[in-house]
């Protein structure tokens, strides 16, 4: 999937290719490719909570960021034009969908299925990731089909953060191991117990999205000070 898509933008863009952007999407591309295609894919199968905490990150938040930050926009108003976009790119639909479908899949019983069904039910999960990661940034980096000002795009990562966040320090600090699916593993890798690996991918993920989120907030915050500045001159 990552090649195709990496071969299918750099046949749609080449009329308005940037390098920047075009660096933006293939680098997204490969972050697929690295979350899929590596050891990291087989660590997040069969050994450690946390190697499928940081796949599920690289899935949700990192590629589908790069990805959406390189669509130059003429493209973002071709792909935004049908109805669906246009209602799934809203951001009181986006973010909602986005932490949901975040949450759900960390329930332990649906977690844990996902593991057991790699043949179907582990490649939803994936694709799901993906895909409601591009609607949530394309309310932060692109102006179509909603232009956001630089204030609510500030506030929505912000919102995004707070809602977010619960999910790796509940991992962290719970007393007790909570994905079954592992319990069987023919090895722990690093050394570290089932609670063990299961807190730092907790923390892992917690501090990811504290850099994350704040660097893109602290972006559109400074935006949105610099807007009210020139309009008070």
């Amino acid at each position: 999937m990552p090649l195709a898509l990496a071969a299918w933008y750099l046949a749609v863009t080449r009329a308005e290719r940037e390098w920047t952007r075009t660096a933006s999407f293939l680098a997204g591309c490969g972050l697929l490719v690295a979350a899929l295609a590596t050891p990291l894919d087989t660590l997040a199968r069969t050994y450690l909570v946390w190697a499928h905490l940081v796949q599920n990150v690289v899935l949700a938040e990192w590629a589908p960021l790069l990805l959406v930050l390189g669509v130059p926009p003429a493209l973002a108003r071709r792909l935004a034009r049908p109805r669906a976009v246009h209602a799934l790119t809203q951001p009181f639909v986006a973010l909602p969908l986005w932490v949901l479908t975040y949450a759900a899949w960390h329930v332990p019983a649906l977690y844990d299925a996902a593991l057991r069904r790699p043949d179907w039910l582990l490649p939803l999960e994936h694709a799901t990731y993906v895909l409601v990661g591009v609607l949530f940034w394309w309310c932060v980096w692109q102006n179509e089909p909603h232009r956001l000002s630089s204030g609510l795009r500030a506030g929505y990562v912000v919102a995004a953060f707070v809602l977010s966040a619960p999910l790796g320090l509940v991992l962290a600090l719970v007393p007790n191991a909570v994905y079954d699916a592992y319990a069987s593993a023919p090895e722990r890798v690093f050394g570290l117990s089932r609670l063990e690996d299961q807190q730092v991918g907790g923390m892992t993920m917690a501090a990811e999205q504290s850099l994350v989120f704040f660097g893109v907030f602290a972006y559109w915050f400074l935006r949105f000070l610099s807007e009210q500045e020139r309009l008070e001159e």
